[in-house]
């Protein structure tokens, strides 16, 4: 049975090597004379398109008083221009058939469109209208920051788990701007002025901040007449765009912790490692390495985590792992869990510290290395079925300053990785000097009131 799945596995290997060749190859870039960069891919199996702006700003960008106003300046990018009034950007999408929203993350902001492909041209004259001309007004401020704060509470305050990863964050990062979430602190939400929005949207929303993607069934020179038609006659606010300074984190000198009190039921328990992103990366390797080490750990529920300490040992009710191949600056490679009934987090902690133990002592098997990177692989080709995500990609890679081309390594990247470097880069940085630890103590929970209702859809945040 052993050589049986081996055997499938290849097979489907195989498949994806076909599959997943040169995904970014017809990619066309070119840019205006205002500095708006622009890549389009065909992409011919449908009628349809999406068309994305990415602003290179997110919550990274933003220092101590301000957080969360890259998010906040997200939602009035809905509240009209002169001639667009409130509302009616949505209207117009939704009576052609389309449907739109906006992201922000730590190191953008995105705002999108998937429609059919003889309707892009309004996409675009929407998106640049509101690139130059958005309307502030302080009573609509005012309504929206109350949806942004309640935002907050749902998804963060009255989230224990959420609060507890926001504190472990908080905690392990002391000069990164990876310290705070996307959505700010509530004190910061407190005090934004509707000026600092204005200077906000003034310094970052320019041509020469912005990258538009189209991915879809159209004509890249088509697409490129109608970039320079509605966007070309921008002007950037400061000819000269200064990015924001490099952020260098301290090295971390000691295990730190973290204990959170807060309404819940289970306790939980969240562990952040300090480790390299591809960007900032000294060996290009490594990120690769960590990346397939997360799928070995909690890739699916034939992951080690799953099958030893979930059904095996039956110490965690649930374990999760997370690190982010593709970021501006250096990231945390978490893993996150609850324990199982009768277990406490002690045990897990332990349990988690031995698995570590382990990936740093032994090298892993050939044949379960090669299924890890089977699904790696398989994921990520599947992935790229999506003209959504193809436009994603690369508006993700060029926002945080790769160069979009780099998605086609990503395939072999992950191939190439060998026992000894999941070892070493084990090694190397999951050490318990790097090591942040948060735990959550649950306290009671008394009944409260349903919260009030929050209107604005445009509130999608993604933590990259």
């Amino acid at each position: 049975m052993k050589y049986q799945k081996i055997i499938f596995w290849g097979i489907i290997y195989l498949f994806l090597s076909m599959a997943s060749a040169d995904p970014v190859s017809t990619t066309q870039q070119f840019s205006l004379n205002n500095g708006l960069k622009i890549l389009i891919k065909e992409d011919h199996r449908a009628p349809v398109v999406v068309s994305q702006i990415w602003y290179r700003v997110g919550s990274s960008y933003e220092e101590l008083g301000n957080t969360g106003i890259s998010h906040v300046l997200e939602h009035m990018m809905f509240k009209g221009t002169p001639a667009h009034p409130a509302g009616e950007l949505s209207r117009i999408i939704a009576a052609q058939g389309g449907s739109e929203n906006a992201f922000t993350g730590r190191d953008y902001t995105a705002y999108f469109q998937s429609i059919e492909k003889s309707r892009l041209a309004i996409c675009l004259e929407l998106e640049a209208d509101r690139m130059r001309n958005l309307i502030l007004d302080p009573i609509e401020f005012q309504k929206e920051l109350q949806v942004v704060m309640e935002e907050r509470r749902l998804r963060t305050d009255d989230d224990p788990q959420a609060i507890t990863q926001e504190q472990l964050f908080a905690t392990a990062f002391v000069n990164s701007p990876y310290r705070w979430g996307i959505i700010g602190w509530m004190e910061d939400l407190e005090n934004l002025t509707v000026e600092e929005l204005r200077a906000w949207y003034q310094r970052w929303y320019n041509p020469n901040n912005a990258i538009l993607i189209v991915v879809g069934d159209v004509n890249w020179q088509e697409v490129q007449k109608l970039a320079e038609r509605y966007f070309g006659s921008l002007t950037n606010r400061e000819e000269i765009f200064l990015p924001p300074k490099k952020i260098a984190e301290p090295r971390q000198l000691g295990e730190r912790r973290v204990i959170v009190k807060a309404p819940a039921r289970l306790p939980y328990l969240v562990m952040g490692y300090h480790v390299p992103a591809l960007r900032n990366s000294a060996n290009s390797w490594e990120p690769y390495a960590l990346e397939v080490l997360a799928q070995l750990l909690a890739g699916d529920d034939s992951s080690r985590f799953s099958r030893e300490l979930v059904r095996g040992a039956e110490i965690a009710a649930g374990i999760g792992v997370n690190y982010s191949l593709y970021s501006r600056l250096d990231e945390l490679f978490t893993l996150g869990g609850v324990p199982a009934q009768g277990k406490d987090i002690a045990t897990l902690e332990n349990a988690l510290r031995t698995q570590i133990q382990r990936i740093r002592n032994e090298p892993v098997l050939t044949d379960e290395l090669e299924l890890v990177k089977i699904r790696a692989v398989a994921d990520n080709v599947y992935e790229r079925d999506s003209i959504f995500y193809q436009a994603m990609q690369l508006g993700l890679l060029e926002t945080i300053g790769l160069d979009y081309r780099i998605a086609n390594e990503y395939v072999d990247r992950i191939r190439a990785v060998t026992p000894d470097q999941i070892q070493e880069v084990a090694k190397k940085y999951l050490i318990d000097d790097q090591l942040t630890v948060a735990i959550l103590d649950p306290q009671p929970i008394q009944a409260k009131k349903d919260p009030a209702e929050f209107s604005s859809h445009h509130s999608n945040i993604s933590r990259d």
